[in-house]
């Protein structure tokens, strides 16, 4: 085990200082390292980067086993504070839910994300409930980030969108959550209306029409996740060079942008 409690007062205050706390989200080591390295303040993964690199589907398919093998492998790379997509919990049993997470603070994450998807409000609740005395059990002070999917799922209808987030918001407080993840809201009226109706530190995701980081802190925002989108980008881009490579064999594209070995393997052995 190698639990890093120490951490998670810093990734703490990374939620209430005058900058906005930006998150690449990595998927795997070497990606944690990479976004350490560029200056990253702390590393949170991506459920779907972590799915997909291990070949499963993201949407709470993934086994805990390889999750936790793969937040092992991401604590002994980093120095900064670790946060962990949690999905769901991988169970609809709070207890279940709270042991998995457990499993994660005790490789050295300090912080999670725990999402209610299409699930009742009150589950969700009822796990931040399980989470957090877990983490206390541990001596890890978790930063529970409570993410609602009522934008990403188009759970009510689009006027009752702000409403349904903040009652959300106030039954996830009361069950011990820290930061909320309002991941879906791009409209700058409503994420205004969101951080101004909560005194969660509020979390938006990655999208094009999103409004810029300034737009963002000025609007209340505290964090902004890329989320899927680099690992996407990466998958894109891996495809089209092994599609031109098995269509036509050619070699120089291969390496227009790349990274040099060198310096990956550089990265990867720190002296």
């Amino acid at each position: 085990m190698t639990a890093r409690p120490d951490t998670a007062p810093t990734f703490r205050a990374l939620h209430q200082g005058t900058e906005l706390l930006m998150l690449p989200n990595a998927w795997d080591a070497g990606s944690a390292r990479l976004f350490e390295s560029l200056g990253a303040r702390a590393i949170a993964t991506t459920s779907a980067g972590v799915a997909w690199a291990l070949g499963y589907a993201d949407g709470n398919a993934l086994p805990v086993d390889a999750l936790v093998h793969t937040v092992r492998a991401i604590a002994r790379a980093i120095r900064v504070p670790l946060t962990v997509d949690a999905e769901a919990g991988y169970s609809d049993d709070p207890a279940t839910a709270a042991e998995n997470v457990a499993r994660l603070l005790a490789e050295g994450a300090v912080g999670c994300n725990l999402e209610d998807g299409n699930g009742p409000p009150e589950l969700l609740a009822a796990k931040i409930e399980r989470v957090k005395q877990a983490g206390a059990r541990l001596g890890v002070d978790v930063f529970v980030n409570a993410r609602t999917d009522v934008y990403l799922r188009k759970l009510v209808p689009p006027e009752r969108r702000v409403e349904e987030t903040l009652a959300r918001a106030a039954r996830y407080q009361q069950a011990g959550a820290d930061g909320l993840f309002a991941a879906g809201v791009t409209d700058a009226a409503e994420i205004q209306a969101i951080t101004r109706g909560t005194p969660l530190p509020v979390n938006v995701l990655a999208r094009q029409d999103l409004p810029a980081p300034a737009e963002l802190r000025r609007l209340g925002v505290r964090r902004l996740s890329a989320g899927s989108a680099i690992p996407e980008a990466l998958w894109g881009r891996a495809g089209a060079l092994a599609s031109a490579f098995l269509r036509e064999g050619h070699s120089a594209s291969l390496f227009e942008a790349a990274a040099s070995y060198p310096s990956l393997n550089a990265l990867m052995n720190p002296k």
